[in-house]
């Protein structure tokens, strides 16, 4: 899919989104990669073009955008900036949405102001030990007698830890007595530069791609949390966690639309060097082995954008305002695939070209590589759709594993 042609016409918010793309954030990207470095002078650009927060409804000061909407913003910002794309993902889906849907007004106004002031919220879910099996988290978070709650534990791999200001933290909730209550999600809002007592950010990964987003690991020992930072959405902590998670139908939609985006950056770019590049006296864009390579490239991506679109204008079950979780993991699960492939077979239309660090390529290959990993993995993503097929629940534990088994073959 070129960059001049598209499914449907762009947007106002999709066309500041691409002149923002083409004029400031990519000729920075390189930097933010080699360097390691966040985006930050990339953030004030992204706030006063209304990017930061535009799906928070108009009374919160947001623009009321669609997820559909958002979509074709976060694809025009991917072709430019991986780190850039990410930073808007997190800025109108997954955390702040699941505050924005569930969390009291004192809450949406504290997310609302923190992110149209430009902060990228992380999502603290991932433990070293419960990954995808988020369920067999062991961070908990005790009540109090005036009500508070105290989290020890710790969260790995989160993305913007030491950067972000909000943090959506979920945890295991033990009442005064210890008895486990469910999952719950808590609020914590600081300044990464002073952050509260019992609470710190132990180490950053150095990753492969995506190389200026911190991914990083967090600990909480004793951290206070007030009563009024707790996010609990109706159902109490026993089922609001599944209403909570349900956030991250767009979360995976928004990260399936990022890897949409570096590839159809991937793809304009081979197209051109397939124009300009020259040998045995003719066009390589003339030859067609390289040909159906484009064709094939410009298909899968034609399909997955609009797959992620569908999911993006899709609702969930019983009313929920996030895009229905099939139809979510399917678009994320295809679009990442085939971004991978897509960012591939662009870099070997490059040759030895494409395979040299200063080309723009090989920083797309790596960071598109993470995104059948993040957000859901492409295997567990694969699976909750095959449950979906046959009915069947997908088992959080071994032992739910083995008794799913044994009433499916009692029936």
């Amino acid at each position: 899919m070129s960059q001049d042609r598209e499914i449907t016409p762009l947007s106002p918010l999709a066309a500041t989104a691409r002149r923002l793309a083409e004029e400031v954030f990519a000729p920075r990207a390189a930097i933010w990669d080699r360097e390691r470095r966040f985006c930050h002078d990339n953030i004030p650009h992204l706030v006063e073009a209304g990017l930061m927060g535009m799906t928070l409804p108009v009374e919160y000061g947001g623009r009321g955008a669609s997820w559909a909407e958002a979509v074709a913003v976060i694809d025009e910002v991917a072709r430019a900036c991986t780190l850039t794309a990410r930073v808007v993902v997190e800025a109108n889906m997954g955390g702040v949405s699941a505050i924005m849907a569930y969390g009291s007004e004192a809450q949406k106004r504290l997310a609302a102001e923190l992110v149209l002031a430009g902060d990228k919220p992380a999502i603290c879910i991932t433990e070293p030990e419960a990954g995808s099996a988020a369920t067999q988290m062991s961070t908990t978070a005790r009540r109090q007698r005036d009500g508070s709650y105290r989290l020890h534990g710790a969260k790995h791999w989160i993305t913007g830890g030491g950067v972000s200001r909000l943090h959506l933290i979920f945890a295991r909730v033990l009442d005064e007595a210890g008895k486990d209550e469910g999952i719950g999600g808590f609020l914590l809002a600081c300044d990464p530069a002073d952050p509260p007592e019992g609470f710190r950010v132990v180490r950053r990964e150095r990753t492969m791609g995506l190389c200026g987003m911190p991914e990083a690991e967090l600990a909480f020992d004793g951290l206070a949390i007030a009563p009024d930072m707790v996010l609990n959405p109706p159902g109490g902590f026993a089922r609001g966690f599944a209403r909570l998670m349900n956030a991250y139908n767009s979360q995976r939609v928004g990260a399936g639309t990022v890897a949409l985006g570096i590839a159809r950056g991937a793809e304009a770019r081979a197209r051109d060097y397939m124009l300009a590049r020259e040998q045995f006296g003719r066009p390589i864009a003339e030859f067609q082995g390289l040909q159906w390579m484009l064709a094939d490239i410009d298909t899968q991506l034609t399909a997955a954008r609009l797959m992620l679109d569908a999911a993006a204008r899709s609702r969930g079950p019983d009313g929920s305002p996030f895009p229905d979780p099939g139809m979510a993991a399917r678009a994320k699960l295809f679009a990442s695939e085939a971004a991978i492939k897509a960012v591939s077979d662009a870099l070997q239309i490059f040759g030895a070209r494409g395979y040299g660090a200063e080309e723009p390529l090989e920083r797309m290959y790596r960071d598109v590589r993470m995104f059948t990993i993040g957000g859901g993995t492409a295997q567990v993503l694969r699976t909750q759709i095959a449950s979906d097929l046959l009915g069947m629940r997908l088992p959080q534990t071994r032992e739910g594993f083995l008794a799913q088994a044994d009433r499916m073959a009692a029936e």
